[in-house]
């Protein structure tokens, strides 16, 4: 059994629309993916709509939190989308989502970047327009090269010219929240340096305290070494380990697949849960 749990579609910052990355997660031979958009379930229902025979889709989700200022990514699978606590902080993530992106287009145009509102939702299409997307349209005005170019204290980048801060969850929050919602919470690419997701030991034990059910150590963005103290450090603290590869479409290489999670893992963390189960073909 193959499976990738961490996936992103159009419905947030990837580029394929769900109902295509299902269909590209079979077709890379995986047997079971979850879609994790960030900050929303909306892909949901055409993920689930369109599943090829053989495929099994984990709905799940990538939660916006902060961290002593700094932003961290929390995965939760298999909760009830409807559990209202949950629903009413979603809601007001993705509102924050559209005020702090319609800013950043502001500070950027006033920083001589001709990048427009329109050009930004166009790209967005969803209802969680990020910093991607912005990015996506500076590369189109001509202003960078490459999104990356983008991601950087000139633009876009953390404590950058045209940065601007939004709400999001304290990651111990997102943790109850998702386990309210009968779900478990992953934390995700906690060693990530590239893009300044470099998280300490004591977080991660302060977490597992919390209820965190797993760690994302199989990750395309994390160095031997880190994979082999995460593994380690997850041991000691009774968390799962899982992999994935934090598929974005185009944006990642169309990598679906490159990084997997251990059959025996994946059932630990859909056992442990309770507000929605695993669907598959033969229940669309």
């Amino acid at each position: 059994m193959r499976v990738d749990l961490h996936a992103h579609s159009s419905v947030s910052d990837g580029t394929r629309p769900p109902a295509e990355v299902v269909r590209r997660a079979r077709a890379k031979g995986l047997d079971v993916v979850a879609l994790t958009d960030h900050d929303t379930t909306a892909g949901w229902s055409e993920a689930a709509a369109a599943l090829p025979d053989g495929l099994t889709l984990v709905p799940g989700i990538e939660l916006s939190c902060k961290q002593d200022g700094r932003s961290l990514h929390m995965l939760g699978y298999f909760f009830d989308p409807l559990h209202p606590g949950l629903a009413a902080e979603l809601a007001r993530i993705r509102d924050d989502r559209v005020h702090r992106a319609r800013a950043t287009v502001v500070r950027l145009r006033e920083l001589g970047v001709d990048v427009t509102w329109d050009a930004v939702a166009a790209l967005a299409r969803g209802e969680a327009v990020g910093r991607p997307h912005i990015a996506r349209a500076m590369v189109e005005a001509g202003a960078v090269a490459t999104v990356d170019d983008a991601f950087t204290p000139e633009w876009i980048g953390h404590g950058g010219r045209a940065h601007i801060t939004r709400h999001a969850l304290d990651p111990l929050d997102a943790v109850r929240l998702i386990r309210d919602a009968g779900g478990v919470c992953v934390l995700a690419h906690p060693r990530a340096r590239r893009r300044g997701h470099a998280f300490g030991d004591d977080l991660i034990a302060e977490l597992a305290a919390a209820g965190l059910t797993g760690v994302e150590i199989d990750h395309p963005d994390h160095a031997p070494e880190d994979r082999a103290r995460l593994r380690g450090l997850a041991s000691g603290l009774g968390l799962l380990a899982t992999g994935s590869s934090d598929d974005h479409g185009a944006l990642t290489g169309d990598r679906l697949g490159a990084e997997t999670t251990d059959p025996a893992a994946y059932e630990a963390l859909r056992d442990a849960a309770s507000g929605t189960a695993p669907l598959r073909p033969e229940a669309r």
